[in-house]
């Protein structure tokens, strides 16, 4: 009962702050109540913490196996979305540069149930970074990465329950598509004798960059020239987007531009922090998976 009453409260002060819900999306899984989203971001975070001392003084697990059925998984889900998002606006006559919530009818409806599995997969995706715990892999869980994994999940909630179409197809878009591209990756470069065919993971961080800033310059388009689509969200939008550019160009700039000593070059060989063009903390940020050592 007390649980029910903290649910209740939440829920209201949610309404308060961001209005009447869209009533389309109502009684879908997880929607209903932002406890559970809360609870699994939560859960999230403490395995993170009580994971690495876990592991602590114990070895590293393989999981050669687990990452490939991994991978595989999130590359197809990935490449349903996107197939999806694109015939799902094409099929409502999506306009481009601003669309709003209600008038494509029945094919708002198709892009809010593919939104829904893209809210869904952010709380799988929660697996790139148990990975990282279980592999040892601690200095691939930086600030980037739990940063982007924890509110993603959090932010989808409330797109789905306010905006679950409209403007909102074009960031998951794009994201589908780098996705596609990164998971099938990371899957790929388990398999030892596919290594050497992946000349291309140095344009994957460069394609990250664009789609952020791809997504930032289509959420303003629509506040230039307004359809309908709420206001206050395409800037919470491009704001949330814009940390992302600042959080990745740093990145960007100690990574690439940033010429190394003449020390921490006799100390540290290239070949440990870039190779192809791809610095270590970039698989982090990206939300990947990093070979081992070993492996490389």
């Amino acid at each position: 009962e007390h649980l029910k009453a903290f649910d209740q409260e939440v829920n209201a002060f949610v309404d308060y702050m961001f209005g009447p819900r869209d009533a389309r999306v109502r009684g879908w899984f997880l929607l209903d109540s932002y406890l559970p989203t809360f609870f699994l971001t939560g859960a999230y975070l403490l395995c993170i913490r009580l994971g690495n001392k876990f592991m602590k003084d114990r070895p590293p697990f393989s999981l050669r196996a687990h990452l490939i059925v991994y991978n595989l998984g999130i590359t197809l889900l990935s490449l349903y979305m996107l197939i999806e998002l694109i015939l799902a606006t094409w099929e409502g006559g999506y306009n481009l540069q601003c669309q709003n919530l209600h008038s494509a009818g029945e094919a708002d409806i198709r892009v809010a149930k593919v939104l829904w599995w893209y809210y869904f997969s952010k709380v799988i995706e929660f697996m790139d970074t148990i990975f990282f715990v279980l592999r040892k892999k601690s200095s691939q869980i930086t600030f980037l990465h739990v940063y982007h994994h924890a509110t993603m999940f959090n932010i989808w909630w409330c797109v789905l329950n306010w905006i679950p179409c409209g403007q909102s197809f074009f960031g998951p878009t794009l994201n589908s598509f780098i996705h596609v591209l990164m998971y099938s990756y990371y899957g790929l470069s388990v398999i030892p004798s596919m290594r050497k065919y992946l000349w291309w993971k140095k344009y994957l961080t460069q394609a990250q960059l664009l789609q952020f800033l791809l997504t930032i310059v289509h959420t303003l388009s629509a506040a230039v020239k307004p359809c309908g689509f709420p206001f206050g969200c395409l800037m919470f939008q491009s704001s949330y987007m814009a940390t992302l550019v600042i959080l990745f160009i740093n990145f960007y700039i100690k990574t690439y531009r940033k010429a190394p000593s003449r020390t921490a070059t006799k100390e540290i060989p290239v070949t440990t922090e870039i190779k192809n063009g791809f610095h270590k903390d970039y698989f982090a940020a990206a939300n990947g998976f990093l070979n081992d050592k070993k492996a490389q």
